[in-house]
């Protein structure tokens, strides 16, 4: 019987986003794609460094440990590696233990087709085309913020909850109070989310994969859950009862919701402890990245847009 992949939280992480690969990302830059692959080659029995999506992942797999839970959470790499240059991220895989066994390797080809054929639920990579593609697609994609490695080291304590932080606007929900906002300022803005409140928002590209991980939370007690889950917006009170009726119209949770107004995010999501961030403008993850790993999603393109029903 085939391996069933449609009821299962699967994540698709590319080998850059999984690992530290800095150092070799840059000599594929500046010396191209031989000189790549050949120093992979020389030097796959050494052991990658986690990256930024690394402790994410991993504990997303620590689900799977869970009596009840066995199964749950499927990590597939996604990369651009051939298959004769991927030994060294799977013998990094088997160091850290990671319970990862299924992978996709295009030898630079796009990623983006092979997304839905896994029943892709969320999609993590350093690669900006794959991620657009992605979110085209309509899959939840993040582009890992890799400017800055946050560090891990080889004996850090598996996480006891996961912690993800999701923006509001053109994330969990459509940018269209977002674009709004951008075309007629913040009044406009306030006033149409206030005669809105009792009409929930359309769905963003993150709405798909929150309602996962809310079926996931509701087979625990609330203060047993695995994953801990934050709203991090600069929306602010009268804006903010949208917000919550829509989550409510959509039956998930939320466990924090935080309503700045414009105060930085950074300093909300250290507190909170995020092991990923996603937000859809770069000043935020860029900042953000500095004290947690960060994603940014970007804005789906006006032609997928439109092939929509």
């Amino acid at each position: 019987m085939a391996y069933d992949l449609e009821h299962r939280l699967v994540i698709g992480v590319s080998s850059r986003a999984l690992f530290d690969l800095s150092v070799e990302n840059e000599l594929f830059e500046t010396q191209g794609v031989e000189a790549y692959c050949r120093y992979q080659v020389e030097h796959e029995k050494d052991y990658l460094m986690p990256g930024n999506g690394f402790r994410l992942i991993e504990a997303l797999l620590n689900i799977n440990k869970i009596p009840g839970q066995e199964g749950r959470v499927e990590v597939i790499i996604m990369s651009h590696n051939s298959p004769d240059t991927s030994l060294r991220v799977f013998n990094s895989i088997a160091h850290y233990g990671l319970q990862i066994s299924r992978a996709v390797l295009a030898s630079g080809a796009s990623l983006a087709p092979y997304l839905n054929a896994f029943h892709t639920d969320l999609y993590l990579s350093a690669d900006e085309a794959d991620v657009q593609a992605a979110i085209d697609s309509g899959i939840a994609a993040g582009i890992i913020c890799c400017d800055r490695i946050q560090t891990v080291g080889e004996t850090v304590e598996p996480l006891s909850q996961i912690r993800i932080a999701f923006d509001g606007d053109a994330v969990l929900f459509s940018d269209e109070s977002e674009q709004l906002y951008k075309e007629q300022g913040l009044e406009a803005f306030e006033e149409n989310e206030r005669l809105r409140a009792n009409q929930p928002m359309n769905q963003g590209p993150f709405a798909k994969f929150l309602k996962t991980i809310s079926d996931i939370q509701k087979d625990f007690p609330q203060d047993q859950a695995p994953i801990r889950t934050a709203l991090v917006t600069a929306r602010s009170a009268p804006a903010h009862e949208r917000v919550i009726r829509t989550l409510r119209a959509w039956n998930v949770r939320i466990d924090e919701a935080f309503f700045l107004g414009g105060i930085s995010k950074s300093d909300v999501l250290k507190a909170f402890g995020a092991q990923i961030f996603f937000d859809d403008q770069a000043v935020h993850t860029k900042l953000a990245s500095q004290v947690v790993p960060s994603a940014r999603v970007p804005y789906k393109k006006k032609a997928a847009q439109n092939k929509d029903p």
